[in-house]
């Protein structure tokens, strides 16, 4: 199931990011990047911002899948770039998925209903930004459609982070 989350599973929420980004080989660490780190542990103080959602993907028992940020309003999406002035879209940010979860469609899942809800705001493309070491979701991304968007592209930390795009029919 697929749904909103609410602000008593911030928390879960924010170990769950923090343990699947730590566990990126190739992916800078704690020690490196604190305040990225910090944030993913607070993830949800993004929601603050008007239009900013975090959807969570649980199991029958009620478990936590895995977990996305949702932006309607790309002022808000902020992801270590420069600041994103893109009209009528949607921003992902943040996708984790439990490792007991993969490979088993929640990444998919996740990234469809945000697709869907840009789609529900009249939006005619979705952004997103992944790195080289996020592998498995790049394919996921590509084959879900997403172009490769160049413009989108920005370093953090010296660390090289690469935007994606997908244009959708709204309504």
């Amino acid at each position: 199931m697929i749904r909103e989350s609410t602000s008593a599973e911030f928390p879960a929420i924010g170990q769950l990011m923090v343990e699947v980004y730590s566990q990126l080989e190739g992916f800078p660490d704690r020690q490196d990047m604190p305040e990225y780190y910090e944030m993913l542990s607070n993830v949800g103080a993004l929601t603050e911002k008007s239009g900013t959602k975090i959807f969570v993907a649980l199991s029958s028992e009620d478990v936590l899948l895995g977990a996305v940020v949702y932006f309607a309003n790309m002022k808000d999406y902020a992801s270590g770039g420069d600041d994103i002035d893109i009209e009528m879209a949607s921003g992902i940010r943040l996708l984790a998925v439990s490792d007991k979860a993969r490979g088993k469609g929640v990444g998919k899942s996740l990234t469809n209903y945000c697709i869907q809800e840009a789609q529900e705001n009249g939006h005619s493309q979705v952004v997103l930004h992944s790195t080289k070491v996020m592998q498995v979701a790049w394919a996921m991304y590509e084959a879900m459609g997403f172009q490769r968007s160049p413009d989108l592209d920005f370093e953090l930390h010296g660390f090289s982070i690469y935007g994606f795009r997908l244009s959708i029919k709204n309504g």
